[in-house]
């Protein structure tokens, strides 16, 4: 730390009680009070070096008394500062420091301690050693962390504004400019020895310098001061990312609530210092820069869960869960499980909570999706499964209505609120909702029988997986018609599936054979390895297969038809149709591929004489659409 030496003569000071008597073998004739504290000192030293002190004891000596009192109550600094300014009357060593220099600078200015009361006057010193410590980042840290207290008289000297200008430059210096950790340690010396601003450390090597080194000085400020230091830096174009960094530094090093680990359900704080950390949680939110994803997801999270406990304004909380819902995408579930914290805690997590940030996502991918809504909605609903932020947030949506589906008292609507938030078109697959509703319903048993069928009308059954099919269908707790639903979609899956394959073999074959659209001749030539005796066998088994499948469904329509609406029937019904179809059908194969790259079919080529299949072979699309729209008519 820097410092400056004045004067020369030794100490003459000594401390008597409240009392300090300067011991230079004259008796005192003037006394100088401090609140408390008294100076026992002598006129002519003091009038050749202050103004006020000249005017003051001039006006005392007109009247009799022998020995004159002066009042200097309002005087910066107080008796620990106007002991050093008595020394420098003295010409008594004493040390400039960057911890006294701006008191000292202050009450040089209020006694009037300039140059036209002697040369190299108190003024002159101080201003000359200022200048000094504002080229070092620790030296200005410190000195502007001693301008709290004499803060009116350092605000009108502009000592406070200088300061931060000084540091405001430093911080946002390139770090590969200079060497050694120049702020890191706060006034300590590297390892390596002292590092010089001009890039050369005293070790003679360059040592690498991360961007944050400034963020643990600026976090010793008090927050009035580090607000103005980030404004400053902020102005002068400092990334968003960097001044992110330093606010996080701050926050976690003042507020002792996001520094713990456990549950904010059970974290307290004491009422002495509620009201303070309430204000500073929302200057600090005041303070995050605006731009979007310059902060973690998780550190916003806690910071909203603080407000919660620390009852901030609602435009405080307000503002976070804006910034939160803006991206989401990035959130994980643990950091969403918000305690209830409110005045009537019904559901053990703050859902409402939730669907505001929700409401907020939802509102920004609008804004900014939605000249491209449509193709946006087609990319999803075509069958991609890629990660995008929208489906990051369905999957972490339906996985935080999973975690609070076991709530009993999470009434139903506000869980279909929430579920329904999220456009269907997002949901690739509909598991992560059927799960949770199954995990509501299971929670819920009271719930009528239109309530069920409410709720479940949040999934789409066309878009379950296989598992989740096969799952549902045996799931005692969804609506009959859910079920019916879920069978209905599974066999026109396995329909539209069975009439794309022979629509493959069929345009497989048409390459082969133009002038055939149906059947495949047999005079064709065969695959090689392939023999006619093997062509028929194989015809033969797949023509058979295909007037069982037709006989299954058939059963299958008039079962349902005749279903009655027992559970028990149901799922005995089921069952006895899935090990039917299991046995009977195995999964049929699939085209090879010939040495030429082109696929072939493993389906045996029919001569013309040849019974042609009962499932007449059309275009695969074509059959879809057919088959949905005969089949919802029957249903």
């Amino acid at each position: 730390m820097a410092c400056t030496k004045l004067g020369s003569k030794p100490e003459a000071f000594r401390l008597d009680g409240n009392s300090w008597i300067c011991s230079t073998g004259l008796p005192s004739d003037v006394v100088i009070e401090v609140g408390d504290t008294s100076f026992h000192l002598h006129k002519f030293p003091l009038l050749s070096r202050s103004g006020l002190l000249e005017s003051l004891i001039g006006e005392c000596s007109r009247d009799d008394e022998q020995k004159c009192t002066v009042r200097l109550d309002k005087i910066p600094g107080g008796a620990k500062t106007f002991l050093l300014v008595a020394k420098f009357c003295y010409g008594i060593k004493l040390e400039l420091t960057a911890t006294n220099v701006v008191s000292i600078r202050c009450a040089a200015e209020y006694l009037r301690m300039n140059e036209d009361y002697g040369d190299a006057n108190l003024i002159a010193q101080t201003e000359n050693f200022m200048s000094e410590i504002f080229g070092s980042w620790p030296d200005s840290i410190k000195a502007l962390e001693t301008c709290e207290e004499v803060l009116t008289q350092a605000e009108e000297l502009h000592v406070v504004s200088r300061c931060i200008t000084s540091l405001a430059m430093k911080a946002c210096v390139d770090p590969s400019l200079f060497s050694g950790p120049v702020s890191t340690h706060s006034g300590s010396e590297s390892p390596a020895g002292a590092a010089a601003w001009n890039g050369i450390s005293a070790a003679g090597k360059a040592d690498s310098v991360s961007e944050d080194w400034w963020y643990e000085g600026a976090c010793i400020l008090k927050l009035p001061f580090y607000r103005r230091l980030i404004l400053a830096i902020g102005n002068r174009g400092m990334k968003p990312e960097r001044v992110a960094g330093s606010v996080m530094c701050y926050a976690l090093r003042h507020l002792p609530l996001m520094r713990r680990q456990s549950s904010a359900a059970h974290s307290t704080v004491s009422s002495s210092s509620e009201a303070d950390q309430k204000n500073l949680l929302e200057q600090i939110v005041e303070l995050l820069p605006y731009q979007k994803a310059v902060f973690p997801t998780n550190f916003l999270l806690r910071l909203l869960r603080t407000s919660m406990i620390l009852h901030a304004g609602s435009l405080c909380r307000e503002n976070l869960e804006r910034r939160i819902g803006a991206q989401l995408d990035q959130a994980l579930l643990e950091d969403l499980l918000i305690p209830n914290m409110g005045c009537s805690v019904e559901t053990l997590y703050d859902i409402d909570c939730v669907q505001r940030i929700l409401d907020h996502y939802i509102e920004e991918e609008r804004d900014v999706n939605y000249p491209n809504a449509d193709c946006v909605e087609g990319q999803l609903m075509g069958g991609s499964h890629a990660l995008t932020p929208m489906t990051m947030v369905v999957n972490l949506v339906d996985s935080y209505l999973s975690e609070v589906a076991p709530d009993v008292n999470l009434k139903l609507p506000k869980f279909q609120s929430l579920a329904a938030v999220v456009p269907d078109y997002a949901r690739p697959l509909d598991d992560g909702i059927y799960h949770a509703i199954d995990i509501y319903l299971k929670a819920h048993p009271w719930l009528t029988d239109s309530e069920r069928e409410q709720l479940c009308r949040l999934m789409n059954c066309q878009k379950l997986s296989l598992e989740a099919s096969t799952h549902a269908a045996q799931n005692e707790r969804l609506p009959l018609r859910v079920i019916v639903q879920v069978l209905f979609f599974e066999q026109l899956r396995l329909r539209t599936s069975m009439a794309g394959w022979f629509f493959v073999s069929d345009n497989l074959g048409s390459t082969q054979n133009p002038s055939c659209n149906l059947v495949l001749a047999r005079t064709e030539a065969p695959n090689p390895g392939t023999t006619t005796q093997q062509f028929a066998v194989v015809a033969d088994d797949v023509k058979e297969r295909v007037c069982e499948l037709e006989k299954e469904c058939l059963n299958m329509k008039q079962d349902l038809e005749k279903l009655v609406k027992t559970r028990g029937s149901w799922n005995i019904l089921f069952r006895r149709l899935a090990i039917r179809l299991k046995s009977r059908f195995p999964k049929l194969p699939k085209p090879s591929t010939d040495a030429k790259g082109s696929e072939t079919p493993t389906v045996p080529l029919i001569d013309g004489n040849s019974e042609t299949p009962t499932v007449p072979l059309i275009d695969g699309k074509e059959n879809h659409h057919n088959v949905e729209k005969e089949e919802l008519s029957k249903i």
